[in-house]
């Protein structure tokens, strides 16, 4: 199987977005994880969004907050808010059952507990205030198409590195990409966030590469490995982490 095809760009747009973009079914799906490796290119598309949303109704005199929820609010429309619901279903199952059955077993409930509305609240609400101090300082379009497309590199890292845990689900019946697919997904998230990062895409890789670290290790522990939910979770923890270390103005970022 050739490590890039024509179908993998629109193949990871209708797997990840919902956006109304034309999907070869069958190609797809013979893909599979394969076409992982341009999951950053559909971060850098809605941080653009996100950033186009945020600084239009600055500009037309909301305030910060106000134009901060409707960003936030355009990247979970856009993704039909499946990285929050797998971080919501992480931390349910993670902390809320006493064994890897148990745990799985939460995860796939469709209802909602304490640690995944705590999980939620706190991780929205970070986000939201790093995302006031970036439309108030005027950050570009290129911040935000690096937030976006190095937030979805750890995801296929991740596929790759651990087995699935459930044998079943999104994630399974995708597949796991080669470690060259998760590698150029790698390459090109760091691409793409060069221009908005320049040398600060050294520190954000590395808050990136610890947070993502952090999730496997969990992961691993708690139910043996990945499922959908935890690529998800690994996708709004380093979006999270991104944001605030860009808000913060860190030495290095432009």
């Amino acid at each position: 199987m050739p490590l890039v095809a024509p179908g993998d760009i629109p193949a990871a747009f209708g797997l990840l977005t919902r956006l109304p973009v034309r999907v070869d079914t069958l190609r797809a799906t013979a893909r599979g994880a394969a076409a992982a490796w341009a999951w950053p290119l559909v971060g850098a598309v809605v941080g653009g969004c996100v950033w186009a949303v945020g600084a239009a109704s600055h500009s037309a005199g909301l305030d910060p907050e106000a134009a901060g929820v409707l960003a936030l609010a355009t990247g979970i429309i856009l993704t039909g808010a499946m990285h929050e619901d797998g971080l919501a279903d992480c931390a349910d199952g993670f902390w809320g059952g006493w064994d890897r059955a148990r745990r799985l077993a939460i995860m796939k409930d469709s209802q909602i507990g304490t640690y995944g509305v705590i999980a939620l609240i706190l991780t929205l609400f970070l986000r939201w205030l790093a995302l006031n101090t970036l439309l108030t300082g005027g950050a570009g379009p290129l911040s935000f198409i690096a937030i976006g497309a190095l937030s979805r590199a750890p995801m296929a890292v991740l596929m790759a590195a651990l087995p699935n845990a459930r044998g079943a689900g999104l994630s399974a019946s995708v597949g796991r990409p080669r470690g060259q697919t998760a590698a150029l997904g790698v390459g090109l998230a760091v691409c793409l966030g060069v221009p908005g990062l320049g040398w600060g895409i050294f520190g954000a890789g590395l808050c990136v590469l610890v947070a993502g670290g952090a999730v496997a290790l969990i992961a691993r522990s708690k139910i043996g490995g990945q499922t959908g939910d935890v690529l998800g979770a690994v996708q709004q923890i380093s979006e999270m982490v991104l944001l605030l270390l860009i808000s913060t103005g860190a030495k290095g970022f432009q």
